[in-house]
């Protein structure tokens, strides 16, 4: 499976999985038409699915052109129901779903908003985590609690190490700056940083991240316990 990342309206992240064999592709939170309808059309992909984390107006924006136009199913959680319009498939925490080289576990992780769900595809050692988890960082909380969000970070935390991480936006080098006032002498964060850099210095986007990766650097999942992690999440909100 191929990943292809969409830069898409001033910082977000859409992605294309592509299956290479027979060019049938899915879409991760197309947060407008226009740039994921360009790539699909330039290499005669098969649009056939559209994946939703979350139902927030920037990560479901080209939803219905796209389905419209190539008659792609939306998947979502079921939830948000009646806050995606359109949705074809509905999906379950844990469920594993399944066509073809797509197959992909649903992970629900209240928080940012209360049907926040992560799509992991454990063959492809990827998670898909929209405005949940991001690389040295993690989401604002809009519809759920600090423990709503630290104990959707522990589900996250406990994925094989070397699980890529495919983030919904390009947050990346301002949560760093944020990470490294609080931890300075964290030699693997310094490290990480200057590659962030050098990465946006030479147009490329920092996605994706690893868990192992975050474990070692980011702030958030290197919280001991919810007080800690609220402390850090009020800082960063007024940061």
């Amino acid at each position: 499976m191929k990943i292809v990342i969409i830069k898409c309206l001033s910082d977000n992240f859409s992605y294309l999985l592509i299956n290479e064999k027979n060019l049938d592709t899915c879409v991760v939170d197309p947060s407008e038409a226009k740039p994921v309808l360009e790539y699909i059309e330039n290499n005669d992909l098969n649009l056939r699915y559209i994946l939703n984390t979350h139902h927030h107006g920037d990560h479901i924006g080209g939803n219905n052109i796209l389905k419209n136009k190539f008659n792609a199913k939306i998947l979502a959680f079921e939830d948000d129901k009646d806050r995606i319009p359109s949705i074809d498939i509905l999906l379950k925490d844990n469920q594993v779903w399944k066509d073809g080289i797509f197959e992909f576990k649903v992970i629900h992780v209240p928080g940012h908003t209360s049907g926040h769900i992560c799509f992991y595809f454990f063959n492809e050692k990827t998670v898909f985590t929209g405005d949940t988890l991001f690389s040295l960082g993690c989401g604002r909380i809009f519809e759920g609690s600090y423990k709503d969000m630290f104990n959707s970070l522990l589900k996250l935390k406990v994925l094989p190490s070397e699980t890529n991480i495919y983030f919904g936006h390009e947050y990346t080098l301002s949560n760093a700056i944020f990470c490294q006032k609080f931890d300075q002498n964290n030699s693997e964060l310094n490290k990480k940083i200057l590659d962030i850099k050098k990465k946006l210095d030479n147009g490329i986007p920092t996605a994706p991240s690893t868990i192992k990766d975050e474990l070692n650097c980011n702030i958030f999942l290197r919280a001991k316990n919810q007080e800690e992690f609220s402390k850090l999440r009020d800082l960063k909100d007024n940061f």
